[in-house]
């Protein structure tokens, strides 16, 4: 029996947890570009360590750190307890919670409490809906965009790029023609504040740009250094088709580690908010290997509001450590802005930050 494409949907979801949790699929080397730059000591910080506020102000929201837990998963059976494990945590700590493309979700309904659950466990934080570009460019109809922000209540609505992700992918589409265009009507008529975010190869100034001016409220940069999820669809490549080598074997490792750093993007984007008055309101979400509080830090001295987590994030709540993880990176995030005389995060995004020499 043909299966349905919902179910070859929620088949690939629950491969992409499995991969992303147990093969390596990071890019290779310390790709984020976070590494070169460090932070200016102050050595007369003028702020009491008990008193630094960490909240903040996303999208008009208040926030209780500058950290969202990115968008994984959802659309398959075991995602309903993923899912509830981490709006558990996003209610907890006041922080935004991004679900995983909801393309199953409009293919089909089973499986849609894997996503409605976010809203159940999570009633005051901000949720985030996700669908992906393909999707846009093909054409979502209004009745699909109200079916996915109706099913979590959702406060915004990710459109996720990812087109080299799309290239490696068996099943995947490329047909992106029209996208921008279409993004523009979404924007216009979804009725919540629309965040672009790449999947790992990162967004550039020259986009960011372009998707400002399609009105998006937010990028979020999803720099290379983290995931690669060329490397992820590779993985389920080989398995389908182990004899078939789509790629030279010389041009094969650049492609899979195909992207911008992420610290590349937040300064180019930074100067892009800098330079030009109409773009200063734009959101920036720093994602693609954070790995602690002292990576939040940096990018938000380098211009980012907040950062985001999916791998690291994921692993953590597999070993049980999830709630230890996030306040952890909370004493790294307060230690380097004590260290930094940053008493608010307003202040920390003023924070001297240089590159290394």
């Amino acid at each position: 029996m043909q299966q349905s494409s919902a179910s070859i949907t929620a088949e690939r979801k629950h491969s992409h947890v499995e991969i992303c949790l147990h093969r390596e699929v990071r890019f290779d080397g310390a790709a984020t570009g976070l590494d070169a730059w460090v932070l200016e000591h102050n050595a007369a910080p003028e702020v009491d360590f008990a008193a630094i506020e960490l909240s903040t102000t996303f999208l008009g929201r208040r926030i209780g750190l500058p950290l969202m837990i990115s968008s994984m998963t959802g659309g398959y059976g075991q995602a309903l307890e993923l899912n509830r494990t981490l709006a558990t945590a996003a209610e907890k700590y006041s922080i935004p919670l991004g679900v995983g493309s909801m393309r199953q979700a409009l293919e089909g309904t089973a499986h849609r409490d894997s996503f409605a659950v976010v809203r159940q466990a999570a009633p005051t934080a901000p949720v985030y809906a996700n669908i992906g570009a393909p999707e846009v460019a093909s054409g979502l109809n209004r009745e699909q965009v109200s079916t996915m922000i109706g099913m979590i209540g959702a406060d915004a609505l990710i459109v996720h790029l990812n087109p080299a992700q799309e290239l490696f992918q068996p099943e995947g589409s490329t047909a992106f023609s029209g996208f921008l265009d279409r993004l523009n009507d979404l924007t216009a008529t979804a009725g919540v504040p629309v965040i672009a975010k790449e999947v790992g190869s990162g967004i550039s100034a020259r986009v960011a740009r372009r998707l400002a001016d399609a009105g998006v409220a937010a990028v979020d940069v999803a720099g290379a250094g983290g995931i690669s999820w060329q490397k992820v669809e590779e993985c389920r490549y080989l398995e389908k088709f182990p004899e078939d080598d789509r790629f030279s074997p010389s041009a094969l490792p650049e492609l899979l580690n195909w992207g911008i750093p992420t610290a590349a993007c937040l300064e180019g984007i930074g100067d892009l908010k800098r330079g030009e008055p109409g773009f200063r309101t734009l959101g920036v979400v720093a994602s693609g290997g954070i790995r602690n509080g002292i990576d939040i830090a940096k990018s938000i001295a380098l211009g980012a509001d907040l950062a985001a987590s999916a791998q690291q994030l994921l692993k953590a709540l597999h070993a049980g450590t999830l709630e230890r993880t996030i306040e952890t990176w909370m004493n790294d995030l307060r230690a380097a802005m004590f260290l930094t005389g940053s008493a608010t995060i307003a202040e920390l995004k003023q924070a001297p930050i240089h590159k290394k020499h």
